[in-house]
């Protein structure tokens, strides 16, 4: 948002005036046509680049948030390469599925949602509570999803009152529910979530659960085509981030690396992942 002083160089009243805590109540009160879900969208049907599969976990003293890099547009791949986990803050972070350029945007707000309430309030707002504000988010965006638009993200994160890693996830309306354990959304969802349910476990390690959320991706892909696998000739591997009491960590490209090639050359013997063992 620009202010325009008019060539006083003073800053116009709506921006010297006490208000909420909220940018997103600021914005929607004095440039509403700057928030995505206030857009008006040409007739008839809108294509757009669609990022796919979502994946969490957490583990012992934090959670892990990971996505591929496959962005869709009908039965064509848009981009190979698209980054769709985001930190929030120091101690959460965003994956999104849904309308690419839609949820890249939803993203930039909530992070400044976030910043703004600190520097307002002089604290940070709970895990619980910044769950509340995308919720708000997701929820404002419900036109846009009713014409094909929608942006259905995880959110994740460190809460630091109790002391552990939680994981939230959404419907289009804004629907929010708290995920035990692992959670998935995205178009490879169904087949990511089988994957963990088979092989999470309670007080697994942050390597294990990094392990874990890449197995999950590579089931995914396996079955959708929507959901982009390791790609070795481009160097191309999912983003995974952990967040714990030290804060947000994205993986570096080595390490994710590393996981992808553990991962693939035990599918060399075992295609279909993991076997548990005979009862």
């Amino acid at each position: 948002m620009e202010a325009n002083t008019g060539g006083t160089g003073r800053l116009p009243a709506a921006f010297l005036t006490p208000g909420s805590s909220s940018f997103l109540d600021f914005l929607a009160q004095h440039q509403p046509e700057l928030l995505p879900g206030r857009r008006s969208l040409p007739e008839g049907i809108v294509e757009a680049p669609h990022g796919t599969t979502i994946v969490a976990a957490v583990f012992e003293g934090g959670v892990v948030i990971a996505g591929d890099r496959r962005a869709t547009m009908g039965n064509v791949i848009a981009q190979r390469d698209i980054e769709k986990v985001f930190p929030a803050d120091e101690y959460s972070a965003v994956g999104i599925a849904g309308t690419a350029g839609l949820a890249v945007e939803m993203v930039r707000l909530f992070q400044l949602e976030l910043e703004h309430y600190e520097k307002i309030e002089g604290t940070g707002l709970s895990l619980e509570g910044k769950a509340n504000r995308l919720t708000t988010m997701i929820r404002g965006n419900l036109g846009m999803a009713m014409q094909g638009l929608a942006v259905v993200p995880i959110f994740a994160g460190y809460d630091l009152d109790l002391g552990r890693g939680r994981i939230f996830s959404y419907d289009v309306t804004g629907g929010r529910s708290k995920e035990r354990g692992f959670a998935a959304t995205g178009s490879g969802s169904m087949f990511a979530r089988g994957s963990m349910k088979k092989l999470y476990r309670d007080g697994m390690t942050a390597d294990q659960a990094a392990t874990l959320v890449v197995q999950a991706l590579y089931d995914a892909a396996d079955d959708d085509s929507a959901t982009g696998g390791p790609d070795f000739a481009r160097k191309i591997f999912p983003i995974v981030s952990q967040i714990t009491e030290d804060g947000f960590r994205r993986l570096s490209e080595e390490e994710v690396a590393e996981i992808a090639v553990s991962i693939t050359d035990q599918r060399l013997e075992h295609p279909n992942g993991p076997q548990a063992p005979l009862l």
